[in-house]
């Protein structure tokens, strides 16, 4: 149970560090939660600071679920406690403890998090990304295509039961977070990958 508790509040702190804020106060770009869309994420990054900053704060959000998970593997087998992990830096990085809970919508770190868990369910998800992104070309629409195909694709990789809860879990809350976004493409007003 301590070490239940260890990992997953570690998990939850290591996804509280908001990468798109210190990476742009560390390039002297303005706070993303004050630009655009306010969402302090890869996106909204690479339409008011550039590509670079962009690359390099998507990076750091896969990296934060990647090495909660990959720490957590060293140290127990427990689907529950693991799944659980994936959970925390997920719910840390939407709601960041050191930034006022005002995090972002949590795709790359989601992603970072579940391929390091079940490697094929991250890919197939990025497959459902990169397929809705390049067919519409709306980044929010992409999110919510791997959001909705991640639960289906951990049922069909790994068939545990602790992971099937949290990934549908997962993916209601990035849908939650994206319900903006959705109010937008209905209203034919979203910004496309590449406008805005």
């Amino acid at each position: 149970m301590v070490i239940a508790s260890l990992l997953i509040s570690n998990a939850y702190l290591l996804g509280s560090f908001s990468s798109a804020v210190i990476v742009c106060w560390l390039m002297g770009l303005p706070d993303p939660r004050t630009q655009g869309s306010k969402n302090p994420g890869a996106t909204n990054v690479l339409r008011h600071g550039g590509k670079k900053a962009a690359i390099i704060t998507l990076c750091l959000d896969i990296l934060k679920g990647v090495v909660a998970v990959l720490i957590a593997k060293l140290v127990t087998t427990s689907t529950m406690i693991l799944a659980g992990v994936v959970f925390a830096v997920f719910l840390g990085h939407l709601y960041p403890i050191f930034f006022k809970f005002r995090g972002g919508k949590g795709v790359a770190t989601a992603f970072g998090a579940l391929t390091m868990l079940v490697w094929p369910v991250g890919l197939f998800a990025l497959a459902m990304w990169l397929f809705t992104a390049f067919l519409f070309r709306y980044s929010s629409l992409a999110a919510l295509s791997a959001a909705v195909s991640a639960p289906i694709a951990m049922y069909w990789f790994s068939g545990e039961s602790d992971y099937v809860m949290m990934t549908c879990l997962l993916s209601v809350l990035m849908m939650w977070r994206h319900r903006s976004n959705m109010l937008n493409l209905i209203k034919g007003e979203e910004d496309k990958i590449g406008v805005g």
